[in-house]
């Protein structure tokens, strides 16, 4: 090799099975080699990201796809090709839509768990936990297209996915729409040009948490229908709770999972989410499983009430509870029997009457009550009252003539619903009433009244 240096870079670059470069000596001193090895670094991380191993090689994954409100006739080409790349990349994937599936024991088999567009409740409360301790364990999770409109009542599962569904267009509903790449260098979409069209049904979403990385936008102004403005999220991941978390909104019809585009796109999201830290199961773990059922005994203390609201327990074991249409009661353990300590004339139509009731917090010195309740018919005061009373430990007898009005608080009296009454106290002493919102529902096609859109 006459006038030439021969360089082998092997260790940290054997990636590349073998790298030779031949660069003469005269090239060299000019200062060519210099100026390839700069361009070689800067495009490596590329690279490398297109190279990426394997994170699910010889793992097994839990495809899921259960629903109870909608469902996605697009789950059987989803659930056919996340099985086919399983084949092609050598992983396993056993797919279910039981819910039993979701116990530790089942769980410690998988790297990862995918919600295949599930909607609505589709685990229970040990479930839940179940699949908590798994993610705080270092599993991962893979969220696609309705995953999104799953587990509301879940705060949880909502910071995991990173957004509940909100909508999406209506006529049509499927579109095509602007895909804006946001981030080149993951391996969800470092394949990806910066923009390209693509048709599918686009969410729009609520709650949605800043803090995760964005990987691909859809431009609204593309498509008719969007909601979420200039910056609207169509695929993202995060660290989370110990594990790793991967949603897309893609995959809303069948044709959506023959996409090339679409393929790559999931199995790069199940690459980054399983390769975060190795899962341990013997570390301690936040969630905690309820106690079983039999390791609890029910005592009945009394029955055939009419309408409890609310009730509270003194130092001494009494509990005191209301009862909407007025009466206030107390039961003692000690006799084991229920007995009225007051009866309070209240309008009781609609859901008003007797709302709350609570004890003040230095109950063993002042016996003060507090009750939450609606005046009577007839006077002109049709407010909610407030009220504190003293209490009669000894004969057991709420003193009614003692009334303190703390707060007076207007309602229509019109129409239900909604009235709420709730009382709470703080560690600082602050007392918290809960008024509800004292709208009728159906009036608002289904709308609370804290919806600030017009009409």
């Amino acid at each position: 090799m006459k006038n030439e240096q021969f360089i082998c870079l092997k260790g940290p670059l054997s990636i590349f099975s073998s790298f030779e470069v031949r660069v003469s000596t005269f090239a060299f001193l000019r200062g060519a080699y210099s100026k390839f090895l700069f361009f070689f670094f800067l495009t490596l991380p590329l690279f490398l990201a297109a190279q990426q191993a394997n994170s699910l090689k010889g793992k097994r994954v839990l495809l899921f796809s259960k629903t109870t409100v909608f469902r996605h006739t697009s789950i059987a080409g989803g659930t056919k090709a996340i099985k086919q790349l399983g084949k092609e990349n050598d992983f396993q994937v056993d797919a279910t839509e039981n819910a039993d599936d979701f116990t530790e024991e089942n769980l410690k088999k998988y790297r990862q768990v995918i919600f295949l567009s599930t909607t609505g409740n589709v685990l229970n409360n040990v479930q839940q936990v179940a699949f908590e301790r798994f993610i705080q364990a270092g599993g991962s999770y893979v969220g696609i297209h309705a995953a999104a409109d799953t587990e509301y009542d879940w705060a949880w599962y909502g910071k995991l996915v990173g957004g509940y569904f909100n909508g999406h267009p209506d006529n049509p509903n499927v579109q095509e729409g602007k895909m804006i790449v946001v981030d080149k260098n993951h391996p969800a979409t470092n394949f990806m040009e910066a923009s390209f069209m693509r048709t599918d049904e686009f969410y729009d979403f609520k709650d949605f948490d800043p803090s995760v990385k964005v990987l691909v936008l859809v431009d609204e102004k593309s498509y008719k229908g969007g909601k979420m403005g200039d910056y609207h999220p169509m695929s993202w991941c995060k660290e989370f709770d110990g594990g790793r978390s991967f949603y897309t909104n893609w995959g809303h019809t069948n044709e959506n999972f023959g996409e090339s585009v679409v393929l790559k796109h999931i199995l790069g999201g199940m690459n980054w989410a399983a390769s975060g830290a190795e899962m341990d199961f013997s570390k301690p773990l936040r969630s905690q499983y309820p106690p079983e059922e039999n390791r609890f005994i029910r005592t009945v203390l009394d029955q055939k009430l009419n309408e409890p609201t609310e009730l509270v327990v003194t130092d001494a074991g009494k509990i005191l509870f209301t009862e909407r249409k007025g009466k206030i009661k107390m039961y003692d353990p000690k006799k084991g029997v229920t007995k009225v300590i007051a009866d309070i004339p209240v309008f009781f139509e609609q859901e008003y009457g007797v709302m709350g009731i609570n004890i003040d917090p230095k109950f063993n010195q002042n016996k003060w009550v507090y009750l939450y309740y609606s005046m009577p018919r007839g006077g002109a005061d049709t407010t909610q009252h407030l009220s504190r009373f003293v209490y009669d430990d000894v004969n057991d007898l709420l003193i009614l003539n003692s009334e303190k009005i703390i707060m007076r608080i207007p309602v229509k009296r019109t129409d239900c619903c909604h009235t709420g009454g709730s009382i709470e106290w703080d560690a600082a002493g602050n007392l918290y009433l809960s008024t509800g919102d004292d709208t009728n529902p159906f009036n608002s096609d289904g709308y609370g009244p804290i919806d600030e859109r017009a009409g």
